[in-house]
């Protein structure tokens, strides 16, 4: 009796197991999945938040902004991803165009996201009138929000798995290439690093610094943090099926490609906000800070 314990405890976890969906309900053809439900909790959640953010003295932006920039993040993120997705991960999609459109099929990258967030923050501030870094700097302390919600949708779909490892919490996920092995679930250590992690080191350097008055600063932080944490997990994370000749030929991941400049940038961004501080006056409310 004892044996047969020990052995169902050392077996690897089974993905089917966990008896996850990631559709929630369908209703004729129409599938409402978890996904979905991921990317709006991230806007949603990520508005509340940013609305904390801009009461405090000093605020880049007034609460009509933020308003506003919810359809502007909402298509930044959409095409930014998915182009994202299909010229770095999978530029086969443009044989056919229109499969660029079946964002149904899957297929979004983070890095296009983020690229398409941050063309969204300069083309409303440049109708706005608002300062470019400032503005970057409040968003990319919400951003965890929707990196967590959506690494936890990945989990759920049984998606982007790690590689093969025989940790006691290794799962084996019916997706994955043959022979089914168990596998690190990279997603849930990219939800918990890019989530609670990058929130709480972000929130530390917003509410206990002076860090939101130097632009740049912010948002350097989150680019140096996320890109370390991407370029790191990438080692246990199992390259895109289509991108592994890519991997084994460059010796890295696209991810960690797509994470270095991203790393650079948010170095050079921080070691050069304190140059830029000067006097901040309120867009909201009457509080300005030297």
């Amino acid at each position: 009796m004892s044996l047969t314990l020990l052995a169902a405890a050392a077996a690897p976890i089974q993905f089917t197991d966990l008896h996850l969906n990631p559709v929630i309900f369908s209703i004729g053809s129409f599938d409402l999945k978890w996904y979905s439900i991921a990317y709006l909790a991230g806007i949603l959640v990520g508005y509340w938040y940013l609305t904390v953010l801009i009461r405090q003295p000093g605020s880049p932006m007034a609460r009509r902004h933020a308003d506003d920039f919810i359809f502007y993040a909402t298509l930044g993120i959409i095409l930014g991803g998915r182009l994202g997705y299909v010229l770095f991960y999978d530029p086969a999609i443009l044989k056919n165009p229109l499969d660029v459109l079946k964002l149904w099929n899957g297929g979004m990258s983070l890095h296009g996201g983020t690229l398409g967030v941050i063309v969204a923050i300069w083309l409303m501030c440049r109708a706005e009138k608002l300062s470019f870094l400032r503005f970057c700097d409040y968003i990319a302390c919400v951003v965890p929000f929707g990196l967590c919600f959506g690494r936890l949708a990945n989990f759920v779909n049984g998606e982007l798995w790690g590689k093969v490892t025989n940790v006691p919490w290794a799962i084996v996920f019916p997706a994955s290439p043959p022979p089914l092995m168990p596998r690190h679930p990279s997603q849930l250590y990219e939800a918990f690093l890019e989530g609670p992690v990058l929130f709480a080191i972000l929130a530390f350097f917003f509410w206990k610094t002076k860090a939101r008055y130097e632009p740049g600063k912010l948002f350097g932080i989150a680019a140096i943090c996320y890109g370390t944490f991407r370029f790191g997990l990438e080692y246990v994370r199992e390259a895109d099926s289509q991108l592994m000749d890519f991997a084994a030929r460059t010796g890295l991941h696209m991810g960690q490609w797509l994470s270095l400049p991203l790393i650079f940038i948010g170095i050079y961004a921080v070691m050069t906000a304190k140059g830029r501080r000067t006097r901040v006056e309120a867009i909201a409310g009457k509080d300005s800070v030297s």
